[in-house]
């Protein structure tokens, strides 16, 4: 199955967003997601990107960026000035998970986020061998990796239920980018959750 820029997380979260709409695309990398969502969907876009090289890529995109680290928040933000607060398989390499979480539903409507799965069959396969992963969704070696923590669907989902947060929609996707419906948490190599806070 061919997908948009090659990211099936990303066929995932523009299916999610309305023509129009403001987007603020947090870790956005060189800016492919927005320019993608500017170029389809029409929206309004703003990137945050902490990488030298990605900001340059992003402004040769003719996309809106702001070079900054996520750990120190979003109050450069207003509240509610976004209708999507996108991180897109980053939400690993954060330190301060919940308070990134506040942050995102606090500067945007809805707080759409995609991780790798560390429950994945192949993952754990790995593991038992003896082996940290190396995958596609999880493609550094344990000595060079920007993650800091590895979590499954089902640990996402408590602490979504611990803060209050509700899912509106979750898509889980196989190696392949093909959607997995059945045994999630085990079949699921990529997992895209859609968020609310509750009313």
């Amino acid at each position: 199955m061919t997908h948009t820029l090659g990211r099936p997380d990303f066929d995932v979260i523009a299916a999610w967003v309305e023509p129009g709409h403001r987007v603020l695309d947090l870790g956005c990398g060189d800016g492919t997601l927005l320019r993608h969502l500017i170029d389809t969907r029409g929206v309004h876009g703003v990137g945050v990107e902490i990488d030298d090289a990605n900001v340059l890529a992003a402004i040769k995109n003719n996309i809106n960026i702001i070079q900054g680290n996520l750990e120190r928040g979003l109050e450069v933000f207003a509240d509610q000035a976004f209708d999507h607060v996108v991180l897109s398989r980053t939400l690993q390499t954060v330190r301060h998970t919940e308070e990134i979480l506040r942050e995102m539903l606090r500067v945007g409507r809805e707080a759409v986020v995609s991780f790798p799965n560390f429950a994945y069959w192949k993952n754990l396969r790995s593991v038992l061998d003896g082996h940290m992963p190396v995958s596609e969704d999880l493609p550094y070696a344990w000595y060079d990796t920007p993650n800091v923590r590895f979590f499954t669907l089902l640990d996402f989902e408590a602490l979504c239920a611990k803060m209050g947060l509700v899912i509106r929609e979750r898509s889980v996707l196989d190696e392949e980018g093909n959607a997995v419906t059945g045994e999630v948490n085990f079949l699921g190599s990529l997992a895209v959750y859609r968020l609310t806070q509750a009313r």
